[in-house]
């Protein structure tokens, strides 16, 4: 009974840790994956490795509240931090539709079930690709394996720098952002200066009728010729935000264990 009792503890705080992260990371918590699909997910995760971390030295099998909250911050780390991807490919899509006279087409974005502009849906789509064809979602899910080690079961508690680190960590997401819509935005600034200079050279040229197909013309074939370094920039950007979760759970259980 007590084997059984330590074992259902465990499995409880596992599920947790995975829940949380599963709330919020990409790839995880798309509503595109039945929410049936997401608890099955989560609960054979904590089913197999429940016996596994209950065994490591300092793991603290009891289910009290600091406990569970301690799991459930340890999930939201990874899945909060690893959630800046989508939200720069969002703001990324954002400044792009702009440039294309996109603004005001909108659609229901299916992870946050809000409407955002069209290319930010169609970034976050693709994104979403690049993560499935690279692995990097199994990478997550090896990284929040790996945690347990570094620590052990019921023994995190969220430290205020941690916090703090985080939001700090949202601003990045517009210079990120700017960076893998800086090709549109340099091919659409030249066609507007050049339409301009085409303007003033010949007053009589229709310029504000060619302006907004050039652009778009233009800015496709650009995000086009760009798509070909995504995988690249997106892969940089995933497992720097990953270093960060694990950094910052890190930093947040020494300092636990150095207070304890």
């Amino acid at each position: 009974m007590t084997d059984w009792s330590r074992f259902l503890s465990a499995m409880t705080l596992v599920l947790v840790r995975v829940s949380g992260m599963v709330a919020f990371a990409p790839f995880f918590s798309s509503t595109a994956l039945p929410v049936r699909a997401k608890a099955l997910f989560a609960g054979a995760v904590a089913f197999l490795l429940a016996p596994a971390v209950a065994a490591l030295p300092q793991a603290h099998v009891t289910l009290d509240f600091p406990a569970l909250v301690g799991e459930l911050a340890v999930g939201l780390v990874y899945g909060l931090v690893l959630a800046f991807l989508n939200e720069m490919l969002t703001f990324a899509g954002q400044i792009v539709g702009l440039q294309f006279s996109f603004s005001l087409v909108n659609l229901l974005d299916p992870s946050t079930s809000i409407q955002t502009p069209l290319l930010g849906d169609l970034f976050q789509l693709m994104g979403g690709l690049i993560l499935i064809a690279a692995g990097l979602d199994r990478i997550l899910l090896a990284s929040l394996v790996r945690s347990f080690r570094a620590v052990p079961l019921g023994t995190y508690a969220l430290a205020p720098p941690a916090a703090v680190a985080i939001v700090r960590a949202a601003a990045g997401i517009f210079l990120a952002a700017l960076e893998l819509a800086a090709p549109v935005l340099a091919a659409t600034l030249l066609v507007e200066v050049a339409v301009a200079l085409l303007g003033k050279l010949s007053p009589q040229l229709p310029v504000m009728f060619l302006s907004v197909p050039l652009k778009t013309v233009t800015g496709f074939v650009v995000l086009i010729g760009a798509l070909a370094l995504w995988p690249r920039f997106i892969e940089a950007r995933f497992a720097s935000l990953l270093d960060m979760a694990q950094r910052l759970i890190s930093v947040s259980a020494a300092a636990h264990g150095a207070g304890g």
